[in-house]
């Protein structure tokens, strides 16, 4: 199978590998698994980028294009799009390295917004020139 789309987000941020809890009964690795791990990743690097800590205020998007199977093992790959005075929004996109197949497989993507917090949990400025 030959992979048609090229990854956009360009900084592997996490590598794990579902379990056998993680299938509903399709055989497909849950979907809400799924966005967790995109949200850790996403958490990841928006902590890094923030400085600090950082809450997730919204998902704008999640494509499912392909699932995830039990074996597979997933490469969440991120990239900061934008920063604003708060936020910090990322693209977030799932490669995973799948039994049989040569190259990675393309099955998901999404896009999370984060709000860097301060120690009361309010939101707090993020320095724009970093």
């Amino acid at each position: 199978m030959r992979q048609e789309r090229a990854r956009r987000c360009h900084e592997l941020t996490l590598r794990i590998s579902p379990e056998p809890k993680d299938i509903n009964y399709n055989g497909h690795i849950f979907g809400g698994w799924i966005l967790s791990q995109m949200d850790v990743a996403g958490g990841i690097v928006s902590y890094r980028r923030a400085g600090g800590p950082v809450a997730t205020v919204a998902v704008e998007g999640m494509t499912f294009h392909q699932p995830i199977l039990l074996g597979d093992v997933l490469s969440v790959y991120t990239e900061i799009e934008r920063v604003g005075r708060t936020s910090i929004t990322v693209d977030i996109e799932i490669w995973v390295e799948r039994r049989g197949v040569a190259e990675e497989v393309f099955v998901t993507e999404g896009r999370f917004v984060y709000v860097a917090i301060d120690e009361n949990a309010r939101p707090r400025l993020v320095d724009l020139e970093t």
